[in-house]
């Protein structure tokens, strides 16, 4: 399967916003402060377009196939964490949310896996691994030693999954009152 993986444009939310809602379930809609989906989606093109949040087109990087959008993973740096989700407070703040907790998802020293989404005809294809691998390519690149996600702790499968590319739980975390594993791989 030839799939090439570059990086987001603006133009491209229409279609990654689809996969980031899917990825990130319920989460989207304290992300937004939205409820309704077409109003979450909306507020997700919003933010992917802007380039001072978490899920901005700057962190996020298309897995294409055939011209095709197929995937996205979403990343950065865990020293900006603080700083895009103080952005994304602020603009919540400004559409008239009321002032949200952001949790702290990363930590300094870290490349961190926001989101990953994969259309769902092209799941259990190996998208997901090769988007996992570009990721560390990319942490090797920027001189990163640790790449980072958060998994939900009733996530089995995702668990085996990220265990078997090479991710060991490092710590408990919360993510808007849920519990979470956060997960490390080192890169060497």
């Amino acid at each position: 399967m030839n799939i090439q993986i570059r990086p987001a444009q603006p133009t491209d939310a229409e279609k990654a916003v689809p996969l980031i809602m899917d990825a990130i379930g319920e989460i989207a809609n304290w992300l937004t402060g939205a409820t309704e989906d077409e109003m979450v989606a909306e507020r997700l093109r919003e933010l992917f377009m802007r380039t001072d949040n978490r899920h901005s087109y700057l962190n996020t990087y298309i897995a294409e196939m055939s011209d095709h959008m197929v995937g996205i993973i979403v990343l950065y740096p865990g020293e900006d964490s603080s700083m895009l989700d103080c952005n994304l407070t602020n603009w919540l703040i400004g559409k008239g949310v009321p002032t949200p907790e952001i949790d702290a998802e990363s930590l300094p020293g870290e490349l961190y896996i926001d989101t990953v989404g994969i259309a769902p005809n092209f799941r259990g294809k190996g998208i997901g691994t090769q988007l996992f691998t570009f990721a560390e390519d990319l942490a090797k690149q920027q001189g990163y030693t640790k790449l980072s996600l958060n998994v939900e702790t009733q996530k089995d499968s995702a668990i085996r999954l990220y265990k078997r590319l090479g991710y060991e739980i490092v710590s408990p975390w919360t993510i808007i009152g849920e519990p979470f594993h956060h997960m490390v791989k080192l890169i060497q």
